[in-house]
């Protein structure tokens, strides 16, 4: 979603408590209203997010009440809830305004990363359903990367239709190379390596490192995930060697993912 459109949706939620603070809870309007809002900032941030969280938390009414509590002290909540509501949709509306996202940008982007990394991690499990074809017919057999590369290329057509395989880089270090995956119109770079005998993590980790500072002159790259499939458990740390390649000193933002992870 346009940061332009969310922006619009959050002050047509936000403005719409005017007309519903003569209600009450169980009142049909506000449970229209609390419903829509909910929504659009679970579309906006995602149903994970510290966004929906809080919001979701506000309380409309008394947790604990007596025979002497009257009406006034219900719909004093129910005034306090509203209030609350309309200082975190301002809230949200000025993060998306002091973070200067432009209207071109996606600010559901971290639903991408997340599904990116469901794909990762679910990859191993994929590959090895693979092997189990009926009377033994022939499958794909992960071998290599080009093996990796394929496989992944169609759990990514799942979710994805701008996917360009193998773009060129921008010149680094007097050479230049093709990427794996550009999804172009997310900006994301996908970078696929698969650990093998003659490959030991210090040189896996040194070859990636190489990639990150390339990468970070690429147009169309936002985030870079690094893939590193590691289906024999040769990876020592994959937690360490993720949050190194996750460290690097540049300004790309960089997700390493090892899987699976034994």
């Amino acid at each position: 979603m346009k940061a332009s459109r969310a922006i619009e949706i959050l002050i047509r939620q936000r403005d719409e408590i005017e007309s519903i603070r003569v209600d009450n809870s169980s009142s049909p309007a506000f449970t229209k209203w609390q419903r829509d809002t909910e929504v659009a900032i679970q579309k906006i941030f995602g149903d994970k997010s510290r966004h929906f969280k809080d919001f979701s938390d506000i309380s409309y009414s008394l947790f604990y009440y007596t025979d002497d509590t009257t009406d006034s002290d219900f719909f004093r909540a129910y005034i306090d809830g509203l209030s609350k509501a309309r200082a975190i949709l301002s809230s949200l509306i000025d993060e998306i305004k002091d973070y200067e996202l432009e209207d071109e940008e996606d600010i559901s982007a971290p639903d991408i990363l997340s599904l990116l990394e469901r794909i990762c991690l679910k990859f191993h499990t994929v590959a090895r359903q693979l092997r189990a074809r009926h009377s033994g017919r022939k499958t794909l057999e992960i071998e290599d990367e080009y093996d990796v590369q394929d496989l992944l290329h169609a759990l990514l057509k799942l979710h994805f239709d701008d996917i360009r395989p193998e773009e060129w880089t921008p010149s680094y270090a007097g050479g230049s190379s093709r990427v794996d995956f550009l999804l172009k119109q997310e900006r994301v770079i996908i970078e696929v390596k698969k650990t093998r005998q003659s490959l030991k993590t210090p040189d896996l980790g040194a070859e990636l490192l190489v990639d990150i500072a390339r990468y970070q002159r690429h147009p169309d790259c936002g985030l870079l995930v690094c893939f590193i499939y590691d289906p024999e458990g040769r990876v020592g740390n994959p937690v360490g060697l993720e949050k190194d390649l996750e460290a690097h000193n540049g300004t790309l933002k960089v997700r390493a993912i090892v899987g699976p992870k034994f």
